[in-house]
């Protein structure tokens, strides 16, 4: 077995006295969808904030390609090739679609290259090149979602975090946001997604994690979770 892209162990986060990550530990193998589900207040965003140094960590190790990130700066961790797309979108509404997009793309220097990835995030998402002069806060709540993910991508990154890129979404364009990331996991970026639909999230899932209050309480495939009752009674209303 070749090493995880990403390997998280004993992950801990505090919020002042509340103690929200309590020992977290889970990999992301490389080019593989990995989940991670659970109630509101479960640690989800959290885990991914600290990942991305959104959050200061309080202990435990967190390894990029065998690089621990703990000690690296967020820019510094997107120079290594990991990009976040946070819960809310987080896009700059007073800035165009283009605008967005380049920001995305800021660390790099590869104008070719940086006009072959816009090139694709619009396969991806044609919309956006229908947009691309408009001010993102003109968007719809799914062209944002949608401008959010391309953004990220404009890093190039080999591993992608996606927080809730459905959530509040029309059912047909969460269809397409799940389309897109399936394609996106199938060129070979690897995905660490948190969503609040979980049988969408297991559906496309390799691995998933379970989390209830700031731990991993379940992990398996995602067709193992699916098929789990525990699973089935708790997060797919069954």
């Amino acid at each position: 077995m070749s090493e995880p892209v990403l390997s998280v162990k004993d992950l801990q986060v505090h919020y002042g006295a509340i103690h929200a990550l309590r020992g977290i530990s889970l990999e992301v193998p490389e080019g593989k969808v990995v989940a991670l589900i659970g109630a509101n207040g479960a640690g989800k965003t959290t885990t991914l904030r600290a990942i991305s140094r959104m959050l200061r960590v309080s202990a435990g190790s967190v390894r990029f390609r065998g690089e621990e990130l703990t000690r690296l700066q967020p820019h510094e961790i997107v120079a290594r090739g990991l990009a976040h797309a946070p819960e809310g979108r987080g896009i700059f509404l007073n800035l165009t679609l283009r605008e967005n997009l380049e920001l995305g793309a800021f660390l790099r220097t590869d104008a070719d290259g940086i006009k072959a990835d816009l090139e694709k995030c619009f396969t991806l998402f044609p919309i956006l090149k229908e947009r691309i002069d408009q001010l993102s806060g003109t968007l719809s709540g799914g062209e944002q979602q949608m401008l959010a993910v391309a953004r990220a991508l404009m890093s190039r990154p080999q591993l992608l975090l996606l927080d809730e890129p459905s959530l509040g979404l029309a059912p047909q364009v969460v269809e397409r946001i799940f389309q897109v990331l399936r394609e996106v996991s199938s060129s070979g970026v690897s995905l660490l997604l948190v969503e609040q639909n979980a049988h969408k999230a297991l559906q496309i899932a390799h691995q998933a994690y379970v989390l209830e209050t700031g731990e991993v309480v379940m992990k398996g495939t995602g067709q193992e979770l699916l098929a789990s009752p525990e699973v089935r009674k708790a997060y797919l209303g069954e």
